[in-house]
């Protein structure tokens, strides 16, 4: 299966709108926003787990990264709520479940094989930097190497910013909203700017909070089998 797999095309989805579409688990439905590959793929998605729902225990071979965006999603790691920025290295194994339902933005199959960093960070806590070369827009540190770089901004009110995305770069809006090439972003609003890609971005009137990953689009590979 093929889903918006043409990288070096432009890509703007309202996941909010989205309709969910089953998935082989009882009680979880996904929205595809990219995918290469069927039941193991290379993939983006938004998860939707129904209250009291489970998946099956599984080895991450290709590493998982995924942002809670609402409810509380847990495994036997821990319980992690909405805000929660989560990166399991290839190898790491769970058991994914969810008491009283919950929304995820997953990544599936996009580490590097010798990747074995594990991040867990809460988003609502982390501290924020002022970006010197934009005006009104701050920025929290959520992981870099020598692949990616992944990071939440936040723009004050009706801030502004203009860039070029030599490696491409995806975009997920998490609160507020974000006029970005004249097309309006509301929460669950993810883009992917392809490498070589310009994005003039203006916030709306309450701020906006973005995640923002960026030089990953170099790296693009099916799973490997």
């Amino acid at each position: 299966m093929d889903v918006n797999a043409e990288f070096s095309q432009r890509v703007l989805l309202h996941g909010a709108q989205m309709p969910w579409v089953d998935s082989p688990i009882a009680g979880v439905q996904r929205r595809m926003l990219d995918r290469i590959g069927d039941e193991v793929a290379r993939a983006t998605s938004i998860v939707r787990y129904a209250p009291g729902s489970q998946f099956s225990p599984h080895t991450h071979s290709g590493g998982e990264e995924f942002i809670v965006l609402e409810g509380v999603f847990s495994d036997e790691h821990g319980d992690f709520p909405a805000g929660c920025y989560v990166r399991n290295p290839p190898g790491s194994r769970h058991t994914p479940r969810s008491a009283e339902g919950c929304v995820i933005f997953v990544k599936l199959w996009q580490f590097d094989a010798a990747d074995r960093t594990a991040v867990i960070i809460d988003m609502n806590k982390i501290g924020r930097v002022r970006d010197p070369e934009r005006v009104g827009i701050a920025v929290s540190p959520l992981f870099e190497d020598e692949r990616e770089t992944v990071e939440l901004r936040h723009y004050q009110p009706h801030a502004s910013s203009a860039e070029v995305f030599a490696d491409g770069a995806e975009l997920l809006v998490l609160r507020g909203s974000l006029d970005a090439d004249g097309e309006a972003l509301q929460p669950m609003s993810w883009l992917r700017v392809p490498r070589g890609g310009q994005l003039s971005s203006v916030a709306g009137p309450d701020g906006v909070r973005v995640w923002v990953k960026t030089r990953h689009l170099r790296n693009v590979c099916a799973p490997a089998l």
